[in-house]
């Protein structure tokens, strides 16, 4: 009869007769809270900077923040930096300014820009006395400043650098500019050379505000100090 009842599927019973106990059910586990997503690094640069490489780094080494990269003019970099619209920015220097932190980066040659048909193109390099009696075109966003040069000022006020480049290479002037610049807005008509001396050195620079040194920021400079992933922190 016992057996018959087994078969059937009837309740089986420990030594003493009574039902056996039920596994005790474990309460679930919450997962931890995800922690919160860190604000994008914005990270402002000139016409001209070339961060391409501090960028990766950045992506390898913080993957978890997000870098945001903010075209700057350089005549508008301060106000970047004072209303905060950048965390930090790769600027033209030099800045004097004791609200900034700033870190030299590099420096950049002066070059002059021309006609691809100017009698300028036979040298490899030029000097001061290259240019006597040249017509020196200055751009209103110019970022060299005042330049002693045997040259003759343009008659006509240019706005922006491209356009000024745009003039030389009609075979209208000469431009000075950054090599950098020259890259930016180089076009087939046109022509550079190094300028050996005569012209100012473009500093570029790393600033961003004191009161605005968070990890973020200390970050990005170790970057561009050399910084690997393999570095030691």
């Amino acid at each position: 009869m016992a057996r018959n009842r087994a078969a059937r599927g009837g309740r089986t019973r420990g030594g003493s007769g009574r039902p056996a106990a039920k596994p005790r059910r474990e309460p679930a586990r919450q997962a931890p809270a995800a922690p919160d997503p860190l604000p994008p690094f914005r990270l402002g640069a000139v016409p001209g900077a070339t961060p391409g490489k501090w960028i990766a780094r950045w992506r390898e080494q913080r993957p978890h923040q997000r870098l945001e990269l903010v075209a700057v003019e350089a005549a508008d970099q301060r106000e970047a930096l004072a209303t905060g619209a950048v965390d930090a920015l790769i600027g033209r220097g030099p800045v004097d300014d004791p609200d900034l932190h700033v870190v030299a980066l590099y420096d950049e040659i002066p070059v002059v820009v021309m006609a691809a048909e100017s009698h300028l193109t036979a040298a490899d390099e030029l000097e001061p006395r290259d240019l006597e009696g040249e017509v020196l075109l200055t751009p209103g966003d110019d970022v060299l400043g005042p330049l002693e040069l045997p040259t003759t000022p343009g008659a006509v006020p240019i706005a922006t650098t491209e356009d000024a480049i745009a003039t030389a290479a009609a075979g209208v002037g000469i431009v000075v500019v950054p090599m950098s610049l020259a890259r930016l807005h180089h076009r087939r008509d046109a022509a550079f050379r190094p300028l050996a001396a005569g012209a100012p050195i473009s500093p570029v620079v790393l600033a961003w505000r004191r009161d605005r040194d968070g990890e973020g920021t200390q970050a990005f400079v170790a970057i561009t100090r050399g910084r690997t992933s393999r570095s030691s922190r």
